[in-house]
């Protein structure tokens, strides 16, 4: 689908809705605006400090190169970070307080990510969104009453934060042991000598440096281009339900594929309930929507409920060709019921409770399905993203740059060093990437040329480090605050002052 055939269809929206869309899609592409002053800034610091590529050259190859591993994106990312969130407000994310989230984590995450590049430092978008998501979740809790922290996700939360941690530290080590590797191998001193003042490496080399920055953007693009995708989704799903609720390129053939699924599981976990009940429609929906919280425990209600939400689902989708077919005022409710059933059995999955391997055949198949439904990516989303991921690092590459090419190693970075530190990024961002893990590029990039000026013996700025270090410390905490603070005023605001509820 394309962004204008979509919005043509919206033509009955209020004022207030297409206030909201463009308050809300203008400030998640500038979080990825932002975004590439910082991470794709980092993937042509090498190419720009060995005079392997002109500035604009290099900025311009590199965002053809995000573009592309945007697009070829899968979205898994995209919706590891959702799955962050807190589950009411993303199932009710066009309600007044699932605007005051989307605002809340976009804002906070835009000041964090805009203080930290003025003042040069390659921080983590990664972070700094996840730390918004946080402290959005942390404040939503205390505003309804539940105990503290029990709106988040805090399994996924942990999982991510390994992610996070590990891969700096992965990409110190290795870069430094590759490095030390080539110079075993390459016996060319070339490879190894600071570069001379404008003058561009030899054709060989020359190659290497623009290959693993090429290879370095096309990660980028495929991890971190996805952070935004997943709050843009939302927003449209919030916002014009009866457009993006569901995957509307569906076919008939893949509806029907999704019936017969559950048709099959329905049968399966009634077995499982042990004759329970539990009624399909709102009595199924409340039992796995308490389910798919991180407090949820898994009982025979639960398997009774995805029992009778398999069974509505397979009845309502029977006679449907296209999803064009069910009415608009339906579509938001038919999200919430595929949503709801497809992360249940991705918990159940996770945390391997199918009682037969039968049973997880068809779950599993069943889950793959809704979500082809509900976690889909719009092309013009992932156009958008990368445009605006490719501007924000033509404006704003230089600060970030600078640090990684001048004030990490005490001596100019050699060919050998940036082609060991990109080839190391790229290899551990696809790696996140297959894993649907989100993985910071700046600090795997800027921590694996610290490693190679480590390996090399060139020695390291430990000021910059030291402030590279406490940027990355403070970039959690500060963000869970401002996440929490600015979702606690927003929530205020839009229900108590705009009276959106």
């Amino acid at each position: 689908m394309h962004m204008l055939a979509d919005l043509a269809l919206a033509s009955g929206s209020t004022t207030t809705t297409w206030i909201f869309l463009v308050l809300a899609l203008a400030l998640a592409l500038g979080f990825e605006f932002v975004n590439g002053f910082h991470d794709t800034a980092n993937a042509v610091a090498t190419v720009i400090y060995t005079h392997s590529l002109k500035p604009m050259v290099a900025v311009v190859w590199s965002g053809l190169w995000n573009l592309i591993g945007v697009l070829s994106s899968t979205g898994g990312v995209a919706y590891s970070i959702v799955a962050l969130l807190p589950v009411e407000l993303v199932l009710h994310v066009g309600s007044g307080s699932g605007f005051a989230m989307v605002f809340a984590l976009l804002i906070s995450a835009i000041i964090w990510n805009m203080g930290t590049w003025y003042l040069g430092l390659p921080a983590s978008s990664s972070h700094t969104l996840i730390g918004s998501i946080l402290g959005v979740g942390i404040a939503n809790a205390m505003l309804t009453g539940h105990s503290f922290g029990e709106g988040v996700n805090w399994g996924e939360a942990q999982k991510i934060g390994m992610a996070l941690l590990i891969s700096p530290v992965l990409g110190f080590i290795w870069s430094g042991l590759l490095l030390l590797l080539l110079k075993m191998i390459v016996r060319n001193p070339a490879l190894f000598a600071e570069p001379e003042k404008d003058k561009t490496p030899p054709p060989w080399i020359r190659a290497i440096l623009v290959l693993t920055c090429t290879g370095v953007s096309f990660a980028h693009g495929r991890n971190d281009g996805q952070k935004g995708m997943g709050l843009i989704v939302l927003i449209l799903v919030g916002l014009l339900p009866g457009i993006y609720a569901l995957n509307m390129g569906h076919s008939e053939k893949e509806i029907h594929d999704l019936v017969v699924k559950a048709q099959a599981a329905q049968a399966s976990f009634a077995q499982d309930a042990g004759g329970v009940k539990v009624e399909a429609g709102q009595p199924a929906a409340d039992e796995l929507s308490a389910y798919i919280k991180p407090s949820g425990a898994l009982r025979k209600e639960t398997f009774a409920a995805v029992a009778a939400q398999s069974q509505s689902i397979a009845t309502k989708l029977d006679a449907l060709k296209s999803f064009h077919d069910l009415p608009e005022t339906e579509r938001r409710a038919m999200r919430t019921e595929l949503y709801v059933l497809g992360s249940a059995l991705t918990k159940m999955d996770k945390g391997g409770k199918f009682t037969s391997p039968a049973e997880a055949e068809q779950g599993k198949a069943l889950m793959k399905d809704l979500d082809g439904v509900t976690k889909y990516i719009p092309d013009w989303v992932k156009y958008a993203v990368a445009v605006a991921l490719g501007l924000g690092t033509t404006v704003g590459w230089k600060r970030i740059v600078v640090t990684v090419g001048e004030k990490i190693g005490k001596s100019h970075l050699t060919y050998g060093q940036g082609a060991s530190a990109e080839l190391v990024a790229m290899c551990t961002i696809l790696l996140a990437d297959g894993l649907h893990m989100p993985v910071s590029t700046t600090h795997v990039l800027s921590s694996g040329i610290a490693g190679t000026m480590a390996a090399n013996k060139s020695g390291l700025q430990m000021q910059t480090l030291r402030n590279i270090l406490l940027a990355w410390v403070l970039t959690l905490p500060v963000c869970i605050f401002l996440g929490s603070l600015l979702f606690a005023f927003g929530n205020f605001v839009v229900l108590h002052v705009l009276g959106v509820h």
